[in-house]
């Protein structure tokens, strides 16, 4: 009876938990659904863009990441937006610019060597490729040992996070946020510490700021060599920077760009999945939300980090993980919705303790995985007028009312009513709601202070 509630803890993996009888013995079975359902997936999504049957074909991100590249290659700077104007204006959306930092600009310099045809099957196969691999690393992590369940998990994730918006829209904009996600999930769930562990964070930080809360977290979980090549990685991405770009570089760093979150979009905007985005939205103003946002953001990000720290010293460094990515998200100034790829690997995780957990619990976070399911992969960006709205959309979108308030009644978001405020602001209710567990978990699973280290990383109780 006593193990239907504990878990020990393999030394080996250094996961969450073990996993279990019921896994195993049924690898050819698990294996098998997997490739069926990955393989299903997978043809709809190639047969749309093979068919142009939408904007999935699109890839208007990695226009801007190749038109970046060029520039800087040719003439530079590539901050400047008048020249992305003329390319950009078969979208309706001219003077989009790039809005990374100088070292992506390199990288992307190095990208727009190849043709537009290769250069786009490239980005989707190896996000398609970085999505499969950050799913196998975790099951690792979590003890998956049998290669056939191994993979088959990995293959039912991947096919269940082919159909949130999240990774679709990473996918049809031709984003590199799954790369950025495996970058990291390198780092933190690889079997064995090398040297370069670490250097993952740094570079993804050093591209898109977000990853950089990883950084605390590595502190607060006492991984300070990591912490420390993570810092390195992340200085040297801005040495290149200086050494490529160095006029750029100062205008970026120095001249304090990459603090200007609002030169890239109306911040409050359906898009911006954050906390900012939602408070901006509910107040009706960009600057009139900006001290209660960055009083919010303080408070999560701190409470954010304690619940991460604390999962990862209670044996538990998956959720540990998630939880620091989840805290990222929120906090951010900007999080768009395909920021939220790390949806596949909270599906993932609710699904081991699923198998783990016993009785009601095991409905209880089947029930949440589903609901992960539909929350991202039901989401307004999808939504358009006439036949193209979804009936998931009907169910979400209520009857537009229109009325003037806010900094500028322009911006449709202002004018949300009540099914629109709850629907437009999904991402950040479940994220809320998923912290929310997360920190219940984490104060369930702390170490009481008169135990021992040993017992404690031994034997930790179960999450479920």
């Amino acid at each position: 009876m006593a193990e239907a509630h504990q878990a020990v803890v393999p030394s080996q993996a250094g996961g969450d938990g073990e996993p279990g009888r019921a896994r195993r013995g049924h690898g050819g079975r698990l294996l098998a659904l997997g490739l069926v359902a990955f393989a299903a997936v997978l043809a709809v999504y190639v047969a749309d863009l093979l068919t142009h049957l939408s904007t999935m074909t699109a890839m208007r991100d990695l226009i801007v990441y190749r038109d970046g590249g060029l520039i800087t290659r040719q003439i530079s700077p590539p901050y400047d937006g008048s020249r992305y104007a003329p390319l950009y204006s078969w979208t309706g959306s001219g003077g989009v610019s790039f809005t990374y930092a100088p070292i992506a600009a390199v990288i992307f310099a190095v990208g727009s060597v190849l043709p537009w045809l290769v250069l786009r099957w490239v980005m989707t196969v190896a996000s398609l490729a970085a999505l499969l691999l950050s799913a196998w690393l975790m099951f690792g992590k979590l003890g998956y040992d049998d290669r056939r369940v191994r993979t088959g998990a990995t293959l039912l994730v991947a096919a269940a996070a082919l159909g949130t918006e999240p990774v679709q829209q990473t996918l049809a904009l031709g984003q590199i946020n799954i790369l950025l996600m495996l970058l990291v999930v390198l780092d933190l769930m690889a079997a064995r510490n090398r040297w370069w562990n670490g250097a993952g964070i740094g570079l993804a930080a050093g591209i898109k700021l977000i990853p950089l809360i990883f950084i605390p977290y590595l502190l607060l979980t006492g991984q300070f060599r990591r912490a420390g090549v993570a810092v390195g990685a992340f200085v040297v991405t801005i040495g290149v920077g200086y050494a490529v770009l160095p006029h750029d570089s100062a205008k970026y760093w120095q001249d304090g760009l990459f603090l200007n979150a609002n030169r890239i979009v109306f911040l409050g905007t359906r898009g911006n999945q954050s906390l900012h985005g939602m408070i901006i939205r509910f107040m009706g103003s960009v600057d009139g939300a900006a001290h209660v946002y960055l009083a919010v953001a303080a408070v999560v990000a701190i409470a954010g980090l304690v619940v991460a720290a604390t999962l990862y010293h209670a044996g538990h460094p998956v959720a540990g993980m998630l939880a620091c990515a989840l805290t990222g998200l929120l906090v951010s100034p900007l999080s768009w919705d395909h920021h939220w790829v790390w949806v596949a690997l909270g599906m993932g995780y609710l699904a081991h303790l699923a198998v783990q957990a016993r009785g009601p619990a095991r409905t209880a976070w089947w029930l949440g995985a589903a609901a992960l399911l539909f929350v991202y992969g039901c989401w307004p960006q999808f939504w358009a007028a006439g036949p193209a709205l979804t009936p998931a959309g009907w169910v979400w979108y209520g009857p537009t009312q229109y009325f003037k308030y806010g900094d500028n009644p322009a911006y449709h978001e202002y004018h949300w009513n009540l099914l629109q405020i709850i629907a437009g602001n999904s991402f950040v209710e479940a994220g809320i709601l998923a912290m929310a567990v997360l920190t219940v978990a984490a104060i369930r699973l702390r170490r009481p202070a008169a135990a021992g280290l040993r017992t404690s990383l031994r034997t930790v109780p179960r999450l479920s």
